[in-house]
């Protein structure tokens, strides 16, 4: 295939993290020939002219507004036409060889739609979303009550990470994910329903049941700065667009296979969750 790579980077705020990413893309990615694009949800923060003045190699696609991320993220693969797109968050940064394991994944194997390298955190400690299974209704439970936490097995406990070295999972982290553009022809690109959070999965999950292959390559390796462009804490919209995404994700790829009684129930207890977590952060504030 093609060695040609459209990096398409969404921003929001969080300035100094993105600079921090256009530097190692403009360090680390110089083997290989392609394009930059940084979709800016109109931060007001100084990010835009800090691209313009810092970065001329990168197409800034400025916006009016705070699109969010799926339909951010569509407007700069849209643009591109390299055969392959990387989807980078701006707390992701390369390093050394991040790059070259991935695209020799594509060029190798037809059969992979979408790959993703080790994710490292600051401390240097591995970030277990850089692989992933998708979430059901009962390991999504046993996640968010803590009980899959403490157990090593079952279907509670099946929401962490799966144990694969090397190989074929579910689904990688959408922080930096590496498509084969022909895979995002057949798929659709992400689905725009979701405003923030849960997209990566659905695209995953709409990958799989296309016959595509999801793939993690420890080989290469990425920095992550965990929600380093929310500040932490989610707060009320994105908390709301959080468990829109989990509702929207169950009613897509799960919901046509389950009762009535069990729909119903997965839906109560994602708005039970929802406002226990929004009164969380009010008593917190």
């Amino acid at each position: 295939m093609s060695a040609t790579l459209d990096i398409v980077i969404v921003s929001y705020r969080g300035k100094e993290l993105l600079r921090r990413c256009l530097a190692s893309v403009r360090e680390h990615g110089a083997g290989a020939e392609m394009t930059v694009s940084v979709v800016d949800n109109a931060s007001g923060d100084g990010t835009a002219e800090m691209v313009a003045a810092e970065f001329p190699e990168v197409t800034l696609l400025a916006q009016r507004e705070n699109l969010g991320f799926a339909r951010a993220q569509n407007i700069g693969i849209r643009r591109g036409t390299g055969a392959a797109v990387l989807v980078l968050n701006p707390d992701a940064a390369l390093e050394e060889g991040t790059l070259e394991p991935l695209l020799a994944l594509l060029a190798e194997d037809p059969r992979i739609g979408c790959c993703g390298p080790a994710l490292i955190r600051e401390d240097g400690s591995f970030d277990h979303a850089a692989r992933r299974t998708f979430p059901t209704p009962l390991s999504a439970l046993g996640h968010f009550t803590g009980v899959g936490r403490r157990m090593d097995s079952g279907a509670l406990a099946a929401y962490r990470a799966p144990d694969v070295e090397r190989g074929p999972v579910d689904a990688v982290n959408g922080a930096f994910m590496l498509l084969r553009r022909a895979a995002l022809d057949d798929v659709g690109l992400f689905d725009e329903g979701y405003w923030m959070y849960m997209e990566d999965l659905d695209l995953c999950a709409r990958l799989k049941e296309g016959g595509w292959i999801t793939f993690y390559e420890p080989a290469s390796r990425a920095l992550h700065t965990k929600a380093g462009t929310t500040e932490g804490a989610r707060g009320p919209k994105l908390n709301i667009a959080f468990h829109r995404g989990m509702g929207r994700f169950y009613r897509r790829h799960d919901a046509p296979r389950n009762g009535a009684l069990i729909n119903f129930a997965v839906y109560v207890g994602i708005g039970v969750k929802l406002a226990i977590s929004l009164a969380h952060e009010a008593l917190r504030d």
